[in-house]
């Protein structure tokens, strides 16, 4: 078409078959179109069939998403249908049988020889921001997904133009030169998952330097908040910056001294051992970078105004600015993701493969100081704010320590039995529990930053035992009824608490209600320490996929990004999961509408290898 959208894409275009209708011309194959009714474009690399269908008017949602999440889970079969067809395709002789003989080979030995000096890669179809970044290379089961798009798009698609990014197959050097036909599938596979690294590193590259380019360096922006606050915001991203600038500069330099790389694990593990700390000094900034930036957006109109504008701006792609900052922790943390992608793909009696697992071993490394100086800095200041609101009316408890954080905040309902002459009345009283990794706080809530402290007793003296079909007995009077209706709607949950020796060395029962039948639990688990769920079989496990992003709000929940597989440990009927995140062995409560079970028992399978190989490295990931 001639419209402003059509002429900056160019006269080439991807275009449904559909659309069109053949006419011969000579040795070549004409087109026309049919139609000029615009229809949604298939996902690059993906088949049309396998999209849903959509109403008139209507989006195709989630194609981003389902790309990743078809990585990372390890090739998960999204539905029924697009698993008949996947195995259809599968069937069908798509692939070159791959002729060992030596003239092959030796073939091959020459194609290395003459691609050494080549570029890796082919310009601006590259340029393509970390946040809209698919990887490819993750899906450990698309087969297909290796082939060079015009194979698997030929019955499809009029003209490939352009793809975003490409894989290692679709390098025109690659192509010309026929090096993909030229060595085995596990191989090419391999080249995939290296290229990878590269190419995702470059769309970080690029995304850092818009980020410190439009934001950090604005001088508009940094008049409208304090030096403190700008210090707070970008921290030291120009250090991640050339950090990252120098880890995709070797990895570049080697893929062009041959495009056909025997492996690039010396190169992370160097890189992730020395030259990325400052990683671990961005993440543990973290907690202050949040509070800063939702601090200047609801208080500070022109800071609001000025960064509403940048981000407008056709360099950030309509991309807000927190897409931009919350980059280095993404990165990081899908390191390990990719070079275990790699560990699969080599031969595990090379000396490559003890390389790469290396490699995997120092990238885990990382991820872990990173995660560890986030935590601990939020814990540290969570630790001091909560020490100053407690006031203790008992003898006083040493809170602040370096190795103490929050386990679960929050309100329960006390019954407490009186015991008279003729009867026992039951009444019940508010009280706020902190419970800490070694210690339980009683309070009762004065206002929202102060707490009088009645009782406390360590953790290991708790016992907890469930109260199934327990109701306390109201105080008789005129508002029994009333009292016995509250106590049934507001904490009818009711689980008992035994502290072995509190404060004063005394024994105390409690009969505890919570709000929910989800609150509960989650008390009953945090209190209880689970001691069971040490020792549980994770191969017994159901297993879920986020499909939606979600942002712990308590101690005790999971933050999640679509794509994370869970292991679930405890389903509650009223919605909510506890479980284990498989990349870094995480456990916390997550809402059970963000996730979606996975059935098929080949993914199941691989994703408890993968877990195996991450969690076995003696490093939280």
């Amino acid at each position: 078409t001639q419209s402003p959208a059509a002429r900056r894409v160019g006269s080439q275009q991807l275009i449904p078959r559909s659309l069109a209708e053949s006419r011969p011309q000579g040795h070549e194959r004409g087109l026309r179109v049919r139609s000029l009714v615009e229809s949604p474009r298939p996902a690059l690399g993906s088949d049309p069939e396998d999209e849903p269908e959509a109403g008139p008017g209507a989006l195709r949602r989630g194609l981003r998403s389902t790309s990743y999440r078809r990585a990372v889970v390890s090739g998960v079969e999204l539905d029924g249908s697009a698993n008949c067809k996947k195995k259809n395709r599968m069937s069908q002789p798509i692939l070159k049988a791959v002729v060992e003989d030596k003239e092959k080979f030796s073939s091959l030995g020459r194609i290395k020889k003459m691609l050494k000096g080549q570029g890796t890669f082919d310009g601006e179809e590259n340029a393509v921001l970390y946040q809209n970044y698919k990887e490819k290379a993750l899906d450990i089961d698309s087969d297909e997904e290796s082939e060079p798009q015009e194979q698997k798009l030929d019955d499809k698609v009029v003209f490939h133009y352009k793809p975003l990014r490409s894989t290692w197959s679709q390098l025109s050097v690659v192509k010309k030169n026929g090096l993909s036909e030229a060595i085995s599938q596990e191989e090419r596979k391999r080249q995939e998952a290296i290229f990878e690294v590269i190419s995702s590193e470059h769309s970080y590259l690029l995304s850092l330097e818009i980020l410190i380019r439009m934001f950090k360096n604005s001088r508009e922006l940094s008049l409208t908040m304090t030096k403190t606050e700008s210090h707070h915001l970008f921290s030291n991203i120009t250090d991640v910056y050339e950090a990252s600038k120098k880890f995709f500069e070797e990895l570049e330099a080697r893929h062009q001294n041959n495009i056909f790389i025997d492996d690039i694990s010396d190169i992370v593990a160097r890189h992730a051992g020395s030259t990325f700390d400052p990683y671990v000094k961005y993440c543990t900034n973290e907690v202050y970078q949040q509070r800063t930036l939702q601090r200047l957006l609801a208080t500070n109109p022109a800071f609001k105004e000025v960064l509403s504008r940048i981000e407008s701006h056709e360099d950030c792609r309509n991309l807000p600015m927190i897409s931009f900052l919350i980059l280095p922790m993404q990165r990081v943390t899908r390191l390990p993701l990719l070079m275990d992608t790699i560990c699969q793909k080599t031969p595990k009696d090379s000396a490559k493969y003890e390389n790469c697992k290396q490699a995997l071993k120092e990238v885990s490394k990382l991820v872990r100081l990173c995660n560890e100086g986030a935590r601990k800095m939020e814990r540290t200041e969570m630790m001091y704010t909560i020490n100053s609101q407690l006031e203790f009316k008992i003898k006083p408890f040493p809170l602040v320590s370096s190795s103490r954080w929050l386990v679960k905040r929050g309100e329960l309902t006390a019954y407490v039995e009186d015991s008279g002459l003729f009867s026992k009345r039951t009444s019940k009283q508010q009280v706020y529990f902190f419970l800490f990794n070694d210690v339980l706080i009683i309070t009762k809530k004065k206002s929202e930053e102060s707490y009088n402290v009645t009782e406390y007793s360590l953790r290991e003296q708790l016992l907890v035992l469930p109260s199934v079909g327990e109701e306390p007995c109201p105080s008789p009077g005129k508002n029994a009824a009333g009292m016995l209706h509250s106590g049934r709607n507001s904490a009818s949950h009711l689980f008992r608490l035994v502290l072995l020796s509190n404060h004063a060395g005394d024994r105390v029962e409690m009969l505890l209600g919570a709000d929910t039948q989800s609150d509960r639990a989650r008390w009953v688990t945090a209190l209880g320490q689970d001691s069971d769920g040490q020792h549980t079989d994770r191969t017994t496990l159901a297993q879920v996929e986020i499909i939606r992003t979600y942002t712990a709000r308590q101690a005790d929940e999971l933050s999640l990004q679509v794509a994370d597989v869970v292991l679930v440990y405890q389903k509650v009927n009223d919605g909510w999961y506890e479980g284990e995140r498989l990349r870094d062995g995480q456990r916390g409560w997550f809402p059970s509408e963000c996730a979606k079970e996975i059935t098929c028992r080949t993914t199941l399978d691989k994703n408890m290898e993968r877990m195996g190989r991450l969690l076995g490295l003696e490093t939280n990931v």
